[in-house]
């Protein structure tokens, strides 16, 4: 992989203070795909991640097996797959998130390298597999937390490199789109996705495997973080993160009692902003003299009315934001691709019960169908990971194994910026310039760019 970021030496503390939780899902059927065998791509490291290497065995599909490894941000994540979800393995740090009221990168990194070993070894147990069974290995290397991508990408290195195995650089947005056609038979390209986390919105239309037309993207705050911020602003649980608490504590208030602004309204694009929500919000929660620092549960019956109330309007208009855009991004394909079917709703906010309900009713008036995929496949987890991986690999594009020695000096691909796909010119924000210093070249255009120099 290309070489674009300073190794830092980690101090592993060796107490194990944070538990890993098991998850192990039912072995999904899939429909067999018929592989595409490219010539080999020697594509220069400075633009890819990916290359084929002649003297790798590259296994039939019916045989590969996958481990995917993810820790971008706040969970250590690791599961198996050969096309069916041979195990899954998260280990949470919602006692971190708490104690500080949000991803603390030094802490996070700390907490995964404390577990990325058992994670991984639970993964390869549950699976009934060793790393000798294994085809490749796949690991998240961007978008995210530099400090954090870093434990994984080490730990998948040091895995393929010992083992001898191919490596496949993926992309954390596109593993989220993608998840959904492990799950869901029907759905090729093209079609469209909605990808609302607490880092990032992204509305796409994917035209193929890492081709993809980006259509609306956070301009400042993505719909997570304002979940986030205002679940801890009204002194919520935040042990299973905000989006499940507000969407808990919201069924109890009044949607209707505070007229909050829907987001740039005034801009007819597809880009997002949660921004001035939030300082709405938190005015709002100023107003009514509202303490976070009393829990919700020792609330009084009037304060946590008030509290509800403002849950169920902060939600109202978030998603009336996302429905908004939606509906514009919706008429924006069909003109580019009028034979799309669906839309693809992932990423951690996806598990809303409140979104997906609201914007099934977007996609019926528009004659599409929405895919989600199950909760325990939207947040982050190593499925996603694994399974684009193995679309990859069908593909041709992975690395060849890493040395079973690093030198010391090496330094890690990391992509804590990385844009998924090329900007629709429509698309592009009026609103303000979006943050363009330190930005990989999005891997639509890396994948473009290999694909030239084959022929």
């Amino acid at each position: 992989m290309a070489l674009s970021s300073t190794l830092c030496r980690l101090n592993l503390i060796p107490r194990p203070w944070l538990p890993y939780t098991v998850t192990t899902l039912r072995a999904l059927k899939l429909k067999p795909h018929k592989p595409q065998l490219l010539r080999p791509m020697w594509a220069p490291l400075t633009l890819s991640s990916f290359s084929v290497s002649a003297q790798i065995h590259r296994p039939q599909d019916d045989n590969l097996i996958v481990l995917g490894i993810e820790t971008g941000c706040d969970d250590t994540a690791a599961a198996v797959s050969s096309g069916e979800i041979l195990s899954q393995v998260v280990s949470s740090q919602a006692d971190l998130l708490v104690r500080y009221g949000g991803v603390a990168p030094k802490m996070a990194e700390e907490a995964h390298s404390q577990v990325i070993d058992q994670v991984v070894q639970e993964a390869l147990n549950q699976a009934n597999l060793s790393e000798a069974d294994l085809s490749a290995v796949a690991v998240t290397i961007g978008p995210g937390l530099s400090l954090c991508l870093r434990v994984g990408v080490q730990k998948a290195r040091k895995t393929a490199g010992s083992f001898n195995l191919p490596l496949i650089g993926v992309h954390h947005m596109e593993a989220h789109a993608l998840v959904a056609r492990l799950m869901e038979r029907e759905l090729q390209f093209p079609f469209m996705a909605l990808l609302i986390s607490g880092g990032q919105n992204l509305l796409i239309l994917a035209q193929g495997l890492g081709q993809y037309i980006q259509l609306g993207t956070s301009i400042d705050d993505a719909i997570g973080e304002a979940y986030d911020k205002t679940a801890k602003w009204l002194g919520l649980d935040m042990r299973r993160s905000g989006g499940p608490a507000i969407e808990e504590l919201a069924r109890e208030g009044d949607a209707e009692s505070i007229k909050f602004s829907i987001p740039m309204k005034q801009h007819k694009d597809c880009n997002f902003s949660y921004a001035g929500l939030k300082t709405q919000v938190r005015l709002a929660i100023e107003s009514r003299n509202i303490n976070a620092e009393i829990p919700i549960s020792c609330a009084s019956s009037q304060d946590r009315r008030s509290r509800a109330d403002i849950a169920a309007s902060f939600q109202r208009v978030a998603v009336l934001h996302l429905e908004e855009r939606c509906e514009r991004a919706i008429e924006w394909a069909l003109k580019i691709e009028p034979s799309i079917k669906h839309l693809v709703v992932s990423g951690g906010v996806a598990s809303n019960q409140y979104v997906r309900a609201r914007l099934d009713q977007v996609v019926k008036k528009n004659s599409l169908q929405l895919v989600c995929p199950p909760p325990s496949l939207c947040t982050d987890n190593g499925v996603m990971v694994a399974w684009t991986g193995i679309e990859h690999f069908r593909m041709g594009r992975f690395d060849p194994p890493p040395p079973a020695v690093e030198s010391e000096d090496f330094v890690y691909d990391l992509r804590p910026r990385w844009p998924l796909g090329e900007e629709y010119a429509e698309g592009r924000s009026e609103a303000r310039s979006l943050r363009k210093a330190r930005i990989h070249p999005s891997l639509t255009s890396i994948i473009q760019a290999s694909l030239q120099q084959q022929h």
